[in-house]
């Protein structure tokens, strides 16, 4: 059967570069992960993440990946290759084709966890970070279904049928000879077509989603894995290809319908959690403690102060109580005295205490404990018997005993005074 219009299939698949072979259906895989890598570090700094978090996780998702999606291939297609005509060398033959997508996610999501334990981020918000990546590169990796000319559906008399050559038409039992049933059926369901179409859908629909209702905490992974396997589950059935079938569906249709239900069910469970997403490690400094926010209160030290730092008080301090010295000379001086005293009292002389004129200052007597005024100075502490001579501290207020003079200017009040036979002003 031959159509007027259909989609041509491509002349070949592989070019040759000197003794390196350059595969189409390799270079859509690698186109396929620099644009899941691109837009999923688009997303994950719109999430607030750290810019290489994804390149980063993605050099353990990728390698697992790819290994994971071809364990599935050769598990459900085993007859292929461990069957009775079957090669087992052919099983590392991955650029022949051959990859599913169902390993390649589940084996992916165990490097991927690696990778963000690494990095000590949420796997949950990293998964939604990427998810319209991944359909992304299912889109344009579809395409190497195409260059390979495998995949295709059932026949098809349309004009957006593909065609196909006939050396890669479906065989009998994997065999060289041509099925009988397509041995003269030129043009089939592109449904790599199909797929990848569905697929750019897919990751619009999910960026879509994400920015209307803010799917955080898996829920746009998940979101992607329905909408996916919807419509893998339809396009899985146009499918010719050799697979194994369960209850009269295809077992990736069962995979399909299993997935589908577990995306459900998770986004209807998850479906009002909000909260914070860990997307980046907090810094800490070498000791393992967090730095301190810039601007912020600085953390309390545990160094001592220095010595001798006087304490802020909080009012007056309390006067120092007074004890009567039976020895002590009184603490009022004669009238005579203090008129002869021009700063009103006078500091030193000796076992003397501070003197002070009621008269001049106006200030009552100093009566017993704790009635001092406020403002006096306090009185020295007891000296033992025998250190006559030695007086009080002189006050901070009181002028120096060795400035003081009398009122005919003289001589110097002290003992200096007293060699010259003037009188010494010492209280007593």
């Amino acid at each position: 059967m031959q159509q007027l219009a259909s989609i041509p299939s491509p002349s070949q698949g592989v070019w040759e570069l000197g003794p390196v072979p350059l595969r189409a259906y390799a270079l859509m895989i690698i186109l396929g992960i620099i644009a899941a890598v691109w837009l999923g570090e688009r997303r994950w700094a719109a999430k607030g993440g750290t810019s290489g978090v994804i390149i980063d996780v993605a050099v353990w998702a990728v390698p697992f990946g790819l290994v994971g999606g071809r364990l599935y291939h050769v598990i459900t297609d085993y007859q292929r290759y461990f069957g009775e005509d079957g090669d087992p060398v052919r099983a590392l033959e991955i650029w022949k084709g051959g990859l599913g997508i169902w390993g390649a996610i589940a084996l992916g999501a165990v490097g991927a966890v690696i990778g963000c334990r690494r990095r000590g981020i949420s796997v949950l918000a990293l998964a939604d970070a990427v998810a319209p990546g991944i359909a992304l590169a299912q889109a344009i990796g579809r395409w190497g279904n195409y260059w390979n000319q495998e995949l295709y559906g059932r026949p098809l008399d349309a004009f957006w049928a593909l065609e196909i050559d006939e050396n890669h038409r479906p065989m009998l039992d994997g065999g060289p000879a041509l099925d009988p049933k397509y041995a003269d059926v030129a043009t089939y369901h592109p449904t790599f077509l199909y797929e990848s179409l569905w697929c750019v859908g897919v990751a619009v629909l999910v960026i879509w989603a994400d920015r209307r209702y803010k799917l955080t905490h898996g829920r746009a992974f998940a979101l992607y894995v329905a909408a996916y396997t919807v419509g893998r589950g339809w396009i899985e059935a146009l499918r010719i290809d050799d697979a194994h079938h369960v209850l009269g569906l295809r077992l990736n249709d069962w995979t399909s319908i299993a997935l589908f239900l577990g995306a459900v069910a998770y986004l209807y469970l998850n479906r009002g959690r909000t909260g914070p997403e860990n997307v980046g490690a907090v810094p800490a400094t070498a000791g393992g403690e967090p730095e301190p926010a810039a601007g912020g209160p600085a953390a309390p030290s545990d160094e001592p102060e220095p010595a001798g730092k006087p304490e802020p008080a909080d009012g007056p301090e309390p006067a120092a109580e007074t004890k009567a010295d039976p020895e002590a000379a009184p603490a009022k001086d004669s009238g005579e005295d203090a008129g002869d005293d021009p700063a009103g009292n006078a500091a030193g002389g000796a076992g003397g205490g501070a003197e002070k004129d009621a008269e001049a200052t106006d200030q009552p007597e100093a009566h017993s404990e704790g009635d001092v005024p406020a403002g006096a100075p306090e009185e020295a502490p007891e000296e033992p018997e025998g250190a006559a001579g030695a007086g009080p501290e002189p006050d901070p207020g009181a002028a120096p005993a060795a400035e003081i003079t009398d009122n005919e200017g003289d001589g110097a009040a002290g003992p200096a005074g007293a060699e010259k036979g003037e009188p010494v002003r010492d209280g007593k």
